[in-house]
Formats: C-alpha cells, structure tokens, sequence
C-alpha cells in the first residue's frame, strides 16, 4: 500500500484507563503502513510510551501532515485549536461518549485507517471563533474556541445582564443566566442542551443562545458568521467568560468580550461514505426510519 501520509502525529485522552494499550497497537499500525509516528508530548508522558518522538502540538504542526486522534471530543477539541493554525488534518477516533467530531470506532480503525492513509477519505473544514476580552480600552486576555465562547454568571450570584452588540449595531440588553455563542460545531454541545438549534457545518453561521433568560421572549438567534459579536458586562457579579476549555473568571462590569470568526480552520479527514445526517441519528438516538 501506498501511504498518502509520510508522518503521523498520535494524541491520545491519556486519562483513560488502558490507554497506552490502545494507542501502542494504533502506533505499530500506522508503523506497519509506512508512516513515522511522533507522540503528541503529554500523551507520552502520561502513558509512558517511548520509542516515538514526543513533540509539542506546535511542533506535532511543523513536523507531521496528519494527526490521529483517540479519545472523545474534548480531546479532539484541545488538539484541534493548536493545530489548525498549521492546516494538519485530523482523524478521530471515538474512545468517548457521544463523539459527534470523533467518528471512527475504535474497534474498527484498522479497517477505517487503511484507505484513509491510502487517499481514499472525506474531507471537511470546520469555522472556528477567535476574539479576547478588553477592559478599559486593553486586552486582558484572548482564546479560540471550536465549539462556543460562554458568557455566564458566578457560582454564586444571580443573572447576569449582558449587552450584545452585532457588528455597529445594538441588539439587546439580555439578563440571563449567560449568553452561548456557537459555532456549526458547537451547535451540538452546550448549546443544543441549551434550547438551540443544530447548524450543518456547512452553513457560515453562529448561533446565540441565552441561557435560562429571564424574559421568555428571548429566544435563540442564527447570525453570518461574518460578523463580529460585542458583549459587554452591564451587571452580575463574578461572570466568567471560556473559549472551549480556556476561561476567564471574575469579569467587571464595562468588561468587553469580543467574538469573530477566525482565520484558521479545522480539517477533519472522514472515511468514505460519512454522513453528518447519520452521525446525528446515531448520537442523538433518532428514529432511524427502518422498522
């Protein structure tokens, strides 16, 4: 077999009980085809692996053209954010829960990783947001987020009230408990659980949705993902803001959070024959039509 890909680049939820296990046979398969194989540097420390490179997410980017995934969405969100900037394609597979962006099974990746390595794949991009926080007209703090930037009030405080802004425009003045601003990707993550609507990855768009808003009125909202967000801090005490997994805590009123679409892109690689409209019926268990 002729391998499409010269150096792989192997993170893994290392965390997971068993894991070295895993990603050892994953390893010695992608050897088996042809491919240099570089751990991602906390994955080989935690698990122990050696034998392998291990190497930074910036420099798993430099280094290596496709990036294996084990784990379940969270992981694959962490290493996506660092390596988008580097264009490297990523292939998941699912050692998670529901697994919406880590879609190859994990007892069955040698049969999905053949032809994928071989050229034979699916490709898609993925928008991502990007923006930070200002305060008293400096930065104080900047994050990427594949999934959604959330605006939400302290642990122990009531709503928050938030005043968005679209682009020149103002829109509301919401009191919530916060504000999600999703990307496509997220639209299946904290903000579908929140009442909003699923966006296909292909849309150039985001979705806001209030959490828990205090005038039923308030309702979810598509936006272009062309535009940039403004939300600034008018009252609640102790409000946080997180880009994924990257947050800011203890926010002050006049606090400024800024979102817009990135430059960058994520590239997942999906076996031939991957279907978004399949992935959601088989995550969110709908009624597949088949009696």
């Amino acid at each position: 077999m002729v391998s499409r890909f010269r150096h792989a680049a192997l993170v893994g939820k290392y965390q997971a009980e068993g894991i070295r296990g895993v990603l050892e046979e994953i390893a010695r398969f992608l050897v088996r085809q042809g491919i240099e194989v570089s751990l991602e540097r906390q994955t080989a420390l935690a698990t122990g692996i050696d034998g392998y490179k291990a190497l930074t997410p910036d420099e798993l980017g430099r280094e290596c053209d496709l990036a294996v995934v084990v784990g379940g969405d969270g992981t694959m969100l962490g290493i996506a954010r660092q390596l988008s900037r580097h264009g490297t394609p990523l292939v998941g597979i699912n050692q998670g829960r529901l697994g919406f962006i880590t879609d190859v099974n994990i007892g069955q990746y040698e049969q999905a990783l053949a032809p994928m390595i071989a050229g034979d794949y699916e490709e898609e991009h993925r928008t991502m947001l990007e923006g930070g926080v200002w305060r008293d007209r400096q930065i104080i703090f900047e994050g990427f987020a594949m999934n959604d930037v959330v605006v939400s009030r302290g642990a122990s405080s009531s709503m928050v009230e938030l005043k968005v802004d679209i682009g020149p425009e103002f829109v509301a003045n919401f009191r919530s408990d916060g504000l999600i601003i999703g990307s496509p990707t997220g639209s299946t993550a904290y903000a579908l659980s929140a009442g909003g609507p699923i966006l296909h990855p292909a849309i150039a768009g985001w979705v806001l949705v209030p959490i828990a808003p205090h005038d039923l009125s308030n309702r979810p909202i598509v936006l272009p993902d062309t535009v940039e967000i403004g939300i600034e801090i008018v009252a609640g005490r102790d409000a946080s803001v997180s880009f994924d997994m990257q947050s800011l805590a203890s926010l002050l009123h006049g606090d400024r959070v800024v979102v817009r679409r990135s430059a960058h892109q994520v590239r997942f690689l999906h076996p031939r024959g991957w279907s978004y409209y399949a992935t959601l019926r088989r995550k969110l268990h709908w009624n597949s039509g088949v009696n």
